[in-house]
């Protein structure tokens, strides 16, 4: 039986989301003239309430707006790595990295499954000791540039479980040969906790602690 821990990213292994610490973070080491367009964000959150723009449509126009159509490549990946350290310095639940030594030591495949790009997820993922990451990805132009536009679904809600599924296949995994161990703190993700064999409500909305409660999940809350 190979056991797995998957976790989600925001708000279950850091304290605060990432995307838009990361668009600032990286629009002020790309083209930082782009921090002026910021209350353009304001139409955008709008149009996503109103559900005008779903939630990858939305990520999509926040990089367009603050990073630009296309990113260098070899420029992403310094940026991604400076991300990385800075969010391990001060947005990582202490608790979190602890939690995932431990499993690391235990032999659990380490898997990081969230809605984030994995572009600027997976350089966090590697210094905390994951294995694999899932995650939304970015398409990219014909000299290897980050562009603001998905490839494929936002690793969000059913998307992610789809995503999860296609990961297992794509590495030979037989779902009856795992035991999966699922960490989120968001009721979006109840299709990969009701699929996983040990859920793990992880600093959850009230939402997700009402339904952790009521099914008998495990709750914890870190920090």
């Amino acid at each position: 039986m190979t056991k797995i821990a998957l976790y989600d990213l925001d708000k279950t292994i850091t304290k605060k989301p990432t995307y838009m610490s990361f668009l600032l973070h990286a629009a002020w080491r790309h083209e930082r003239w782009r921090l002026v367009l910021l209350p353009g964000l304001l139409p955008l959150f709008a149009g996503y309430l109103v559900r005008v723009i779903d939630r990858g449509r939305l990520k999509e126009l926040m990089q367009a707006l603050l990073l630009g159509p296309a990113v260098d490549g070899g420029k992403m990946d310094e940026i991604t790595r400076s991300f990385a350290n800075e969010t391990l310095e001060g947005n990582v639940y202490v608790q979190a990295q602890a939690r995932i030594a431990k499993e690391k030591a235990e032999g659990c495949r380490l898997v990081l499954a969230t809605a984030s790009y994995a572009f600027y997820a997976a350089p966090l993922a590697k210094q905390l000791g994951f294995d694999d990451v899932i995650g939304t990805l970015a398409q990219r132009d014909e000299d290897g540039a980050i562009l603001a536009k998905i490839d494929g679904e936002n690793c969000y809600g059913a998307a992610k479980l789809r995503m999860v599924e296609a990961w297992a296949d794509e590495q030979g995994l037989n779902r009856e040969d795992l035991h999966i161990r699922f960490y989120s703190d968001s009721p979006t993700d109840l299709p990969v906790f009701d699929w996983s064999d040990e859920p793990v409500a992880t600093n959850p909305t009230s939402k997700l602690r009402a339904i952790a409660e009521k099914r008998g999940w495990r709750i914890i809350a870190w920090g």
